[in-house]
């Protein structure tokens, strides 16, 4: 008698795991659908389903012939005009494409760098610039120059070469630590900037969803305001980020949003000190109860606040006692990690950062160990592995140079050129209003009636570059102590080009088109979102042309 199972068990058996594996996937389908209409609602589901059957209406349609063709040529223009602006060529410019043969003499080197210190740029001296740069003073430059000259060949992969700068690292995390009122367990460590701090955050919040509840489909509730860090953590580490939408109104977090958008994938949560586009900070609190609630880390992204949030208070106490500095750092609860851009208004080295955890537990989860590799034991605490040395000698001697006094003189004069100009739009101008109530550095403007990003445009020809907003169409400016002397200049020239921009609004006539109003009028449609995309691909690939 043969021990082979029959066919018709075979059959049954093989439509069994079928089956099995049928009602799994419905499962998990139908799990999935109703955590999507749980959390964008009926209608919103329908509009997010409209939107994205446009868009791939519209991408279809620029791939036919005849219109592809006339898309390209257009857009072949517009990215010739770029490369133009900042490829410099012609007579007079000097390309160095190999290896000069003969090493030149310092002399050389030197007249060669002048030359590019003093290449045609962006007025950023006279406070004309939207943050970009953070200039803590000649006096600063000059000791940080002289700092990182003596640590030049420092790298902190090796603190048993360079046992000072890792000591200076420590300092200076223990430094911000305190600053944002960690508690005794709170620890951190140094990165390369606020995106890398981001992606540190993102990274330990997905590894402990993975380990401690096995979450395999990772997701980070954050409002629609949340620093573009947050999308390339998302990108890079294979995690779906949800946006929240704003409170019309405050245009801090909608509470109630974020409640809906919290499921058992969500490994956390995330809210600005302030927010980089309109300068407002989130309701930290109002998360921490519903971070608690679920049990889900928190992150406050006080990248752009950095040296300023943290002293608001006692300058408030000084400026206008009526207005409340609401709580963002560890003394609320439910907050797990922070990140604090030191190379902002830290006046640091650019390069520098800092991200903090609520315990060393959450730390560990960003670390990398390789404990098997043949070259040795391999431990990284970010996403480097050699890191300048030198930049950390620069940033502790400025946090040293200038110290709390220091920082809350320059938090007083900030918050107060920024003050300056908030009042002014808020007084002084009809057709131009303030988005939200920002009490910090950063002043979002936006318009009803007027086309803001012609203001944007007749402003750059006076000499600012203020920075473009969408979602809605706005300007801002994050002010620094660069700003504090042309805050009166700002508020003088808004008031001729947007007068400018009435006048030619009421005759009917259109103001000529500059390069933002034309980007962004191009960026806020459905049917030209695939036009943005080859537009900041041609951007970046003209920084590598020479």
């Amino acid at each position: 008698m043969s021990n082979r199972p029959s066919p018709v068990l075979i059959h049954l058996s093989f439509r069994t795991a079928s089956t099995a594996v049928f009602v799994v996937f419905t499962a998990r389908l139908a799990a999935k659908s109703i955590r999507e209409l749980r959390a964008r609602g009926i209608v919103g589901t329908l509009k997010d389903l409209y939107n994205f059957s446009v868009r791939k209406f519209f991408r279809f349609m620029m791939t036919l012939p005849g219109i592809s063709e006339k898309v390209n040529a257009e857009l072949n223009k517009t990215l010739t005009r770029m490369e133009e602006d900042m490829v410099p060529r012609g007579p007079g410019i000097k390309r160095y494409l190999e290896l000069p043969r003969e090493g030149w003499t310092d002399e050389q080197v030197m007249s060669e760098l002048h030359e590019l210190a003093n290449m045609k740029h962006s007025r950023w001296e006279e406070g004309k610039v939207s943050g970009a740069v953070y200039h803590g003073g000649e006096d600063i430059l000059k000791l940080q120059t002289e700092a990182y000259g003596m640590f030049s060949v420092a790298n902190q992969l090796h603190p048993d070469v360079f046992p000072g700068v890792r000591k200076m690292e420590a300092e200076v995390v223990a430094m911000v630590l305190r600053m944002y009122n960690a508690p005794e367990s709170g620890v951190g460590t140094s990165t390369s900037g606020g995106t890398e701090s981001l992606l540190m955050a993102c990274l330990a919040a997905k590894m402990k969803g993975r380990y401690e509840k096995g979450i395999t489909e990772p997701e980070i509730v954050a409002p629609v305001t949340i620093h573009a860090g947050f999308d390339k953590a998302a990108y890079y580490f294979g995690i779906k980020l949800r946006h929240v939408p704003l409170d019309p109104v405050t245009y801090e977090v909608d509470l109630n949003a974020v409640n809906r958008l919290v499921n058992s994938n969500t490994v956390l949560i995330a809210g600005s000190a302030p927010n980089f586009p309109h300068g407002v900070i989130d309701d930290i609190e109002g998360l921490s109860k519903i971070a608690l609630k679920h049990n889900i880390p928190l992150h406050v992204d006080a990248c752009l606040g950095s040296f300023v949030v943290p002293f608001m208070e006692i300058v408030y106490n000084e400026i206008d006692p009526t207005v409340t500095v609401p709580l963002f750092d560890f003394r609320v609860k439910g907050v797990t990690s922070i990140s604090c851009d030191t190379h902002k208004y830290g006046f640091a080295p650019k390069g520098s950062s800092v991200i903090m955890y609520r315990d060393a537990k959450l730390r560990r989860y960003q670390y990398f160990l390789a404990t098997d590799w043949s070259g040795g034991v391999y431990a990284s605490p970010t996403m480097a592995g050699s890191r300048p040395g030198a930049l950390m000698a620069g940033c502790w001697a400025s946090l040293m140079r200038i110290g709390e006094n220091g920082y809350i003189e320059s938090c007083r004069n900030i918050v107060s050129a920024a003050r300056r100009i908030r009042l002014a739009i808020q007084n002084e101008f009809r057709s131009i209003y303030v988005l939200g109530q920002p009490i910090g550095s950063v002043v979002a403007f936006s318009s009803d009636s007027l086309n803001v990003y012609d203001i944007a445009d007749l402003l750059l020809k006076k000499g600012w570059h203020l920075s473009a907003l969408q979602n809605p169409a706005a300007i801002h400016i994050a002010c620094t102590r660069l700003t504090v002397t042309s805050a009166a200049e700002l508020v003088s020239d808004l008031r001729e080009v947007v007068a400018q921009v009435e006048e030619n609004t009421t005759a009917g006539e259109k103001t000529q088109q500059g390069d933002t109003a034309m980007l962004y009028g191009v960026a806020g449609s459905i049917s030209t979102n695939g036009v943005v995309d080859e537009l900041a691909i041609g951007f970046l690939d003209n920084l590598y042309k020479v």
